[in-house]
């Protein structure tokens, strides 16, 4: 019998974009919403067909902006998943603080989202301002102990860091607030600069240093313990899925689905995908691209590499690695001590 599939739902529609943002999001589409959700739809009846799903494990809408969404569209999604989800499955939605009422918080909650992530990406009012973001630390605070009022137990906050404002001064402050608010994971983020933003060609945004981020990551890691390069605190199943090689339907533009050794890719173009939902490309992986990614995202979290996939030159490799002691082997799985250098100990192993 094939296990629950997980789900991912995207949304596209943002009120401001940020400047180093590459997403597929949008802030002058908003007026496509009702159009938007009834395309999710279509597919969503496609999907639960291709993928036999009876339920799925975990729910996670993301984007792009979720709570942009109005609440008769947020109900309208949920009607769809209803018969697909029970009292305990794991249902996450990204929100902004700028766009996230009490009742629209409260409207979440009664359908049944259970985990709730903020785009914070820090509490100094620069920064936020440096980065694009349309929300104030007050704002930030405010919206994160509202969902916790509300009574949201699962609140993750995301934090960039690598930019060219952060000291230590500035990013213990932003970690000492994040400490005393109810959160229970954090999401944190090396700045990237990529294509098509408006931080693409500058050359004063950025700043890369491995002995800050050491340090940053072993201060994060006081309080909330880290169990994927990015990812500290109480796990997300929805992430978990994803390194362990999990089929996922992939909802919406830009969207993309995993079905045992094919990926999907519906229209990015929001348009486009709202005209036909059902437009999907299709690319077949070899075993050599699932054993390889495997090894990227094993390597980059505590989920480890299965011995049992690597080949005998592989396997000396990576023997040679733990007489270094910079992996260890446990249980059957190779696992990373430095997550910091996941890609480097990966290509190690599998040389491509």
């Amino acid at each position: 019998m094939r296990k629950s599939p997980l789900l991912y739902i995207h949304i596209p529609f943002c009120d401001s974009k940020c400047f180093y943002c590459s997403f597929n999001s949008y802030t002058n589409l908003h007026h496509t919403q009702d159009r938007y959700i009834e395309a999710l739809s279509k597919q969503f009846d496609f999907e639960v067909q291709r993928f036999k799903a009876q339920k799925f494990k975990t729910v996670f809408i993301g984007g792009g902006t979720p709570s942009t969404l109005s609440i008769q569209n947020l109900e309208n999604l949920f009607k769809k998943l209803k018969p697909f989800i029970t009292s305990s499955t794991e249902i996450t939605i990204e929100v902004n603080p700028n766009s996230a009422s009490e009742k629209w918080l409260q409207t979440a909650k009664n359908l049944g989202v259970n985990r709730v992530s903020f785009g914070v990406q820090s509490f100094n009012d620069e920064k936020l301002k440096f980065l694009g973001r349309n929300h104030s630390k007050e704002m930030a605070i405010k919206s994160i102990k509202l969902a916790d009022e509300i009574g949201f137990k699962n609140i993750n906050m995301d934090l960039i860091y690598n930019t060219t404002l952060d000291s230590r001064e500035l990013l213990i402050s932003d970690v000492e607030i994040m400490e005393s608010l109810p959160i229970t994971h954090v999401s944190m983020y090396s700045l990237t600069l990529e294509e098509n933003t408006p931080f693409e060609n500058r050359d004063d945004v950025q700043i890369e240093n491995l002995e800050d981020n050491r340090w940053l990551i072993e201060r994060v890691n006081k309080k909330f313990s880290q169990y994927e390069i990015s990812n500290f605190g109480s796990k997300s199943e929805h992430n978990l899925g994803y390194w362990q090689g999990e089929n996922y339907i992939g909802l919406g533009s830009g969207a993309v689905g995993f079905l045992k050794d094919r990926r999907f890719y519906p229209e990015t173009d929001v348009e486009k995908y709202i005209a036909n939902p059902l437009k999907i490309r299709e690319e077949i992986l070899t075993l050599d691209n699932i054993k390889l990614e495997s090894a990227f995202l094993g390597f980059r979290s505590d989920v480890g590499v299965y011995k049992s996939i690597l080949n005998s030159k592989e396997i000396q490799f990576a023997e040679n690695l733990v007489n270094e002691k910079i992996i260890y082997f446990k249980n059957g799985k190779y696992f990373n001590k430095d997550f910091l250098l996941a890609d480097e100990v990966t290509l190690q192993i599998i040389k491509t």
